[in-house]
Formats: structure tokens, sequence, C-alpha cells
């Protein structure tokens, strides 16, 4: 386990006494740290256990450790050694002073006896956590209704349950200053990139910081460009969508106390990709990937093209719509960029404000905004109604893209798009793009182009983007991902129906 705090390493004295002091001195004002010490025992046999209320299994710690260190002493029998009389399945010990405190910090007890410069560190586990419940931001119609959770062993564990293989190597990390955040990074053996993880755990070891709440910190620390508006990592909530990460040759940041796993590296195209892709039949995940395409392209230009084409290009537009979007704006006393950015900063508001308040107050605010949006604003002549659909439209399309944080990048790119479109027509918007497009292509995301397979050109990669084609054609794991082990199964697993049947017909 890598640790940042403790580099002087001090150790555990021989003398009971001397560590219980340095010990409440360490603890001193923190109520919750309980030091139970034996009584009725002379002083050379005396030990005493350490722990924190509330983070660990009080029964268990009973039952498996106070109990039979409280009947060996009854006895009379001066034990050498604790460790055999505590039956935990979890013990190990540490004569350094740090990892006894780091320890007891993340929820395990220690137990220091008289003359021995070792503490038993015991894991009861405990605490009260979220049990594990169907993902809330990430529902199937078809697949797991497992989900991760804040507890980062259960969180391994539900990927432990999908990879039950030696390959799965899981290394530790303690993040923060002050918190201690346990983080593991879990990657497959002869199936990841060496390099990749090389740098990942380079990245991981620099970072500096006081607190590591959430994946969120660790996902700003390690990604290959900063100020790019697009996700270089992305993050799930599913142990099936982890799992399949990691099987492509991809590694996962797990951290503690939040249900959200890191993963890379990753491109554009996986931003469109659901898990439920994979489960349905390779038809309907190809449908769906043509339609989130389509809706991607609304998302990004459509209110940008509206505001362009009736600004400087009205000659584009059938004679009778001209007329119709001309009669519905006569009344409105702003230009097209100006009535369109109301009308986007409005939508974006109400989002984000019915995402964040309760579900019964965030439904009464989407039929309040609808309202007012859509009817109120247009026959006071604020907005016309076709900017009314432009929106709505956009709207729509930006919630069909999987990925949370591609979806909120869309949106962000979509306002500057608009305005280069509001100030130059259509060639604003060619500029806009270009300068998108090459971003996007010098863009990386731990060494791997963001649009692989398509820039760099690779084509037996176009099976998993553009299409889906069915699970006994991917023989093959993604070579931009990984070039080792690339053979996931062998070929010529296509389907038939039994020969004597075919004669049959």
């Amino acid at each position: 386990m890598t640790s940042i705090r403790h580099t002087a390493k001090p150790r555990v004295s021989r003398e009971l006494d001397e560590n219980m002091t340095r010990l409440q001195v360490t603890f001193d004002r923190c109520a919750d740290v309980v030091f139970r010490m034996t009584e009725g025992v002379p002083a050379e046999h005396g030990y005493c256990l350490v722990y924190i209320s509330g983070i660990v299994d009080t029964a268990r710690l009973g039952e498996e450790v106070l109990r039979p260190l409280l009947a060996a002493a009854g006895s009379g029998e001066a034990a050498a050694d604790l460790a055999p009389l505590i039956t935990s399945a979890e013990l190990s010990r540490t004569s350094d002073y740090g990892s006894v405190v780091d320890a007891i910090l993340g929820g395990r007890a220690a137990v220091f006896c008289q003359g021995q410069e070792e503490a038993l560190l015991i894991s009861t586990g405990g605490g009260t956590r979220r049990s594990v419940q169907e993902p809330a931001t990430e529902a199937v119609v078809r697949g797991p209704r497992e989900g991760f959770t804040e507890d980062i062993h259960v969180n391994t564990a539900l990927i432990r349950f999908k990879i039950k293989s030696p390959d799965l190597k899981l290394e530790a990390f303690t993040l923060g200053e002050q918190t201690r955040t346990g983080v593991m990074l879990a990657y497959l053996e002869g199936t990841a990139d060496p390099e990749v993880i090389r740098e990942v755990k380079r990245r991981l070891e620099h970072i500096r910081i006081d607190g590591i709440l959430e994946s969120g910190y660790i996902e700003e620390f390690i990604e290959d460009e900063a100020f790019s508006p697009f996700p270089q990592l992305h993050y799930t909530e599913r142990p099936d969508t982890a799992a399949a990460q990691l099987l492509e040759g991809r590694f996962a940041v797990f951290v503690d106390g939040t249900p959200f796993v890191l993963m890379a590296p990753v491109t554009f195209w996986e931003m469109l990709q659901a898990s439920e892709d994979y489960y349905e039949r390779y038809f309907i995940g190809t449908l769906l990937r043509w339609l989130r395409l389509g809706f991607l392209f609304f998302a990004l230009f459509l209110p940008g093209i509206y505001v362009s084409v009736t600004t400087y290009h009205q000659d584009m537009l059938p004679t009778n719509l001209l007329l119709s979007i001309a009669a519905a704006r006569e009344s409105i006393p702003f230009p097209a960029l100006i009535e369109t950015l109301i009308m986007e900063v409005a939508f974006e508001a109400l989002r984000e404000a019915g995402i964040r308040l309760p579900k019964t107050l965030g439904q009464a605010v989407s039929i309040l905004g609808a309202l007012v949006i859509g009817q109120a604003a247009v026959q006071a002549g604020i907005v016309s109604a076709p900017i009314v659909i432009i929106v709505s439209l956009t709207g729509i399309a930006s919630f069909t893209i999987p990925r949370f944080n591609a979806a909120i990048s869309i949106r962000i790119l979509r306002f500057p798009i608009m305005i280069m479109g509001g100030l130059f027509g259509l060639f604003g918007m060619v500029i806009a793009t270009l300068w998108l497009a090459v971003h996007l292509c010098q863009l990386r995301s731990f060494g791997v182009p963001y649009l692989s397979g398509m820039a760099p050109y690779q084509k037996g990669e176009l099976g998993d983007i553009l299409v889906r084609v069915p699970w006994w054609r991917m023989s093959r794991r993604p070579l931009s991902i990984t070039g080792l082990n690339r053979k996931r199964m062998p070929a010529g697993q296509r389907p038939a129906p039994p020969p004597h049947s075919r004669s049959k017909g």
C-alpha cells in the first residue's frame, strides 16, 4: 500500500504504557476512539484493544477478539502471543506505528501487548453503508441490476464475482493527507498495456492533496489534457460495465466513499455507447448507435444552424417555411441569436433545478418551466414558437447521450458554436467545427488517440463504432487500447442450424 503521510516510520514500543500514551496523544479529543485495557491480569501480560466506534462491527469484535482474550485472561495463563487466540479471518501484524494509526482510522482494531514490538491488526468490517442497489444514473431494461456502493471492498468484490481470474490485479494506494482515502487500481495483467499501467501509477503517486472525497478529484489529477471540454476518463456505477472495460485491456480506479469508478483509456465513441448495446441483439444495438449519432449532431449544431440560417442564409429555406418563421418572429424584439441564448440558458437552468431539487419539487419545476417557456413566453412576445421547438429538440437530443459527462461537454460546446453561427453565419460554424475536429484529433487519453478507429483509421475497430457487430464477430480486443492478448475468442463461432436440418429443408 502506498501512503504519503508517515515517512519517519516510528516503531511500536515494547512498553504497553508508552504505546497507549502515544496513541492518546495522537487521538487527543477524539471521543469516538475506544481504548479497552485488560483488567485483573499482571501488568507484564497486559494488552489493550483500540478501535473507532461506529466504523467497526462491535458484535464481531466482541465474538472474535474480546471473548477469547478475556477467556485467556480469566484462566490465569499468560499467552506469549495473542494472535492464535483471535478467531478473526483477517489478521496481520505490523511494527510501524504510522501503519497502526492508518489501520485504526481505516476501520480496523489494533491490539497492543506488553513486551511485544508488534501490534495485531484485526479487520472486523462494520459501519453503516448503503447496500448494493440498482444504479440510479445508469438504468437499463436488460442487464444486471446491481450497482457499486460507497464501500471500496464491496465494489472490488463485485468485480471479483464477475472476473474470477488471478490475472485481475488490485493495487492499493492511500491518498489525501487528512482523509487517507483508500484507492485501488484494477487491471488485467497480461491484457492491459504495461506502459499505461505504469503511467497511471505514476500519476496516482504524484497526487498531493489534503482530501479525496470523490473519484472526480482523482480524474482531474490524472487526465491528459486539463483544459479540454471532453472527458478523458469515464465513470460508471455498474460492475458489469467496469468488468467489460477491464476485459478490453483498460484499467479501473476504485475510490472508497463513492460508487463511481473511473476507467481509461477511453475514446470518443465510447461516450455514445451503453452497456445495454451489448445485451440486446446486434440489430438493436446498431440502430441505437445510429440514433445517438444523429441526435448528437442535433444536440451540438441545431441551435447554431437555426440562428445562422434565419439570420444570414434565408435563401436556403423553402419559401413557406421562411414565411412561417418570419411571421412567428415578427413581434419578437430580439435578434435570433439573443432569442436562442435566452431560451437555452433558461432550459439549462430549469434542467439543473430539476436535478438538484427533491423529486416531487423537481416535477413541479419541470411543469412550471414547460408552461412558462412553452406558452407564456411565446404569448408575451419574448420568444417565438419555432425557437421553442428548436430548444426542445436540442434538449431531447442531449438526453440520448449515455455518458453524463459527455452530454455536459456537448451542452457546453453548443453555446460557442451558436455564437459563431450568430456572428458569422454558416462560415462561423464551419470554423468552429474545424477547431473542434482538430482538437479531437490532438486529444489523447493515456496516450490513446481520442478518435481511435476513425483517426487514425483502423478497419478492425469500425465493427464496434458505427455498428455493433455480433458477439461471434468480435473475436479480438481493440488494438488502440492494448496490443497484448488481443484474442478474445476463437473465430468461426457463427451459429447455424444443424446439418441434418439443412438437408431436410
